[in-house]
């Protein structure tokens, strides 16, 4: 029996960047699998890098981490909330990988004498990463990172204009997005900035299927014809898609406008009627009112915008969401804090801490300080990853050892409660190659852990390079903490709480990466009672 061919929806954009090309596709992503289809998400990014592990995040967001290692644009995390799977090293492609290989393949005379040029050589390479990804799938969905027009987007602009020569039309569709800004003045939606989008699309040989029009206000019926008009759209292929106050509406949104089942009837797919019962369940929850209203203090360094922690972010919301509450996020700088005289000034204000993960020396004593501010008065905190180092070196201090610090703090300490692992120690400065992934946890019976996580054996993703040093693990109990997860085999501490304290939970890993909007992660659940049982 011949096997199904994969269809292909690609995802582009126009007019700026920023529209929501990721939310559109984790959104299409979610509606053709609530309709019974196999479906996957993978990013193509224009970028020169091999992998997002070196981007810095202030300008590109959080790095979000796949259960086999790889380090990612944050697309990926969201792509993983709306489809509710993991992804894996397929789902994020960037040029350098692929110029990389071509290069490489160069010099091994795999291109027997051949001239190698972007077509059809770079184009190739691209063709058969996306459709190794797409093995096994009903449906492939691929995110083209950039904006048409730009020129290091051509190649891939290019490529997914080639594949669809090569598997046939009927096997793919061109979803564009696209903007409509509105003039103030004159009270009007304008369409011209998306017709010369779709123009310049067309002048690059593919002529969408779907357009999406983004908008930050409602835009009128009048816009969908006008769009159908000069793009060469029909009607009941454009989706008019204003501003959300959550992301995760978007789906339902598109779901109204019919876009789901022209993809579905395009690409000739049998599907079954779309199970979004729950979904639209979740989604109300979100926008339901609750009476108890907390604030969170996530103590941080790269305060740009939201993107640096978006992963974070939506682990708090969404456990928020599930336990009835309203949480406002307080953002609280990290530098300015060291130099605050009185930092109860500032985190008296809030109801709980959180020190989410990061790099370098910037900012590391506010957040020790943070950490010994939660031990000190009993304040609910929540460590991830870089929080638990931060959390160990506070209670080292709190107890009485003042000198107690980070290989990254003081380099030549011989007081380093946090080292740098061995296996890093000549890798600081190389991408791809901290602790990445997917690493089990045994959990201590009967400590708080195991309390939230109901379980003694846990799966959980990690990106660092530094541990706890074990030549200071008998001393935690003096400092008032203990290790409660451990490797499977003992030598790496993964998870640290407080001994005498109603939440002081840290974690190695990065429990943020395998929250759920509908199912949101047990460590940030356990903060929300936490902080609900210390207002009371």
């Amino acid at each position: 029996m011949a096997k199904k061919p994969t269809k292909f929806v690609f995802v582009t954009g126009g007019v700026l960047s920023g529209l929501g090309k990721g939310i559109t596709a984790a959104s299409i992503g979610n509606l053709l699998k609530a309709r019974g289809l196999k479906v996957n998400l993978q990013k193509c990014d224009p970028y020169l890098n091999v992998d997002a592990g070196t981007l810095n995040p202030r300008e590109h967001g959080e790095c979000f981490v796949t259960r086999d290692g790889a380090e990612t644009d944050l697309d990926l995390g969201h792509y993983e909330r709306f489809l509710d799977q993991e992804l894996t090293y397929s789902s994020s492609l960037m040029s350098g990988r692929v110029l990389l290989k071509v290069i490489q393949d160069e010099r091994a005379g795999k291109y027997e004498g051949d001239d190698v040029q972007i077509i059809p050589h770079l184009t190739a390479a691209i063709q058969k990463y996306i459709k190794r990804a797409g093995e096994g799938f009903d449906v492939h969905i691929v995110e083209i990172g950039g904006t048409v027009g730009d020129y290091e987007s051509l190649s891939f602009i290019e490529a997914i204009r080639e594949l669809g020569l090569k598997v046939g039309r009927e096997n793919v569709a061109y979803v564009h997005v696209v903007y409509l800004p509105f003039l103030g003045a004159s009270q009007e939606t304008k369409t011209k900035p998306a017709q010369n989008s779709v123009r310049e699309l067309r002048g690059l040989g593919i002529a969408p299927d779907i357009l999406v029009a983004r908008s930050e206000k409602p835009a009128n019926a009048g816009v969908k014809k006008k769009l159908s008009l000069f793009c060469g759209v029909g009607e009941d292929a454009i989706a008019l898609l204003p501003n959300a106050a959550s992301i995760y509406e978007v789906p339902l949104t598109l779901e109204d406008t019919g876009i789901a089942d022209v993809i579905s009837k395009h690409l000739q797919l049998k599907v079954s009627k779309p199970h979004l019962k729950e979904w639209r369940q979740m989604v109300q929850k979100i926008y339901t009112p609750s009476a108890q209203h907390f604030k969170v203090g996530v103590v941080a360094k790269y305060l740009d915008n939201q993107d640096t922690y978006m992963s974070v972010f939506e682990a708090l919301r969404s456990a928020a969401w599930w336990n009835n509450m309203t949480i406002d996020i307080e953002w609280i700088d990290a530098e300015k804090l060291e130099k605050e005289e009185d930092i109860a000034v500032v985190l008296n204000e809030v109801d709980g801490i959180v020190v989410p993960g990061g790099f370098g020396t910037r900012g590391l004593e506010g957040k020790i300080q943070a950490a010994q501010y939660a031990l000190k008065h009993k304040k609910p905190y929540l460590g991830l990853c870089l929080g638990l180092q931060m959390g160990v070196i506070a209670a080292a201090r709190n107890a009485g050892v003042q000198a107690a610090t980070t290989f990254e703090l003081d380099p030549d300490s011989t007081v380093q409660v946090i080292l740098t692992m061995a296996d890093q120690k000549d890798k600081l400065h190389t991408g791809g190659t901290m602790r990445l992934g997917d690493y089990r946890c045994n959990i201590q019976k009967g400590s708080l852990a195991a309390k939230v996580y109901g379980t003694n054996h846990i799966v959980e993703r990690h990106r660092h390079r530094g541990e706890c040093s074990n030549g200071y693990r008998k001393q935690y109990e003096k400092w008032g903490i203990f290790a409660s997860g451990t490797s499977p085999d003992g030598k790496l501490v993964e998870i640290v709480e407080g001994l005498d304290h109603p939440f002081f939970l840290t974690s190695q890993f990065h429990p943020e990466f395998k929250s759920r909007p509908n199912r949101p992660h047990p460590m940030f659940s356990g903060f929300m009672t936490a902080l609900q049982k210390d207002n009371k």
